[in-house]
C-alpha cells in the first residue's frame, strides 16, 4: 500500500499545476493500492478550491473508489498531536502527521509526496524502533 500526501493529489487533478504531467505519469505507474487520510483530502480540497475543475475531478475519483480513505479515531488524533509536538522544530501539520499515524497503523512505510524535505526527517514508530519513510515520488 502507498499512502498519498496532498501535493500529488493537487498536481494530479489540477492540469495547470507545474507537476501535473510528472504526477499523472507516476500515478499511472503505481500498481499498489492507494490510501490517504481525511486531513490530506481536506488540505487538497482547500488548495484546489471546492468549485474548481480539479476538485470536481478529485471528488469523482473518490466516488469511483480510486483510493482508500483512512479516518482517524481519537487515539490516532492524539498520536498525530504528539507527532506535531515532537517535530515542532521542523513544523509538521495535521495532514503530514495523519500520514505518519496511518503508516504506523498499516504495514507500509511508502508515502507518495512531493515534500521530500519534510518526509525525509519524519520517522514511523514500529515497536520501539523509528523507521524512515520510504518516499515515493
Amino acid at each position: 500500500m502507498i499512502l498519498v500526501d496532498t501535493g500529488p493529489w493537487v498536481a494530479l487533478f489540477d492540469p495547470k499545476d507545474r507537476q501535473h504531467v510528472q504526477c499523472d505519469r507516476r500515478f499511472s505507474e503505481l500498481k499498489e493500492p492507494l490510501a490517504t487520510t481525511l486531513p490530506v483530502l481536506t488540505e487538497a480540497f482547500h488548495i484546489l478550491e471546492p468549485a474548481s475543475f480539479g476538485a470536481r475531478r478529485l471528488r469523482e475519483f473518490l466516488r469511483r473508489g480510486g483510493t482508500g480513505v483512512i479516518a482517524m479515531d481519537v487515539t490516532a488524533l492524539m498520536r498525530a498531536y504528539d507527532l506535531m509536538d515532537r517535530y515542532a522544530d521542523h513544523p509538521m501539520d495535521l495532514a503530514d502527521a495523519s500520514l505518519i499515524v496511518a503508516a504506523e497503523l498499516l504495514p507500509t512505510r511508502r508515502i507518495f509526496t512531493l515534500d521530500r524535505s519534510d518526509f525525509s526527517t519524519y520517522r514511523i514508530l514500529r515497536g520501539k524502533r523509528h523507521e524512515p519513510v520510504e518516499i515515493v515520488s
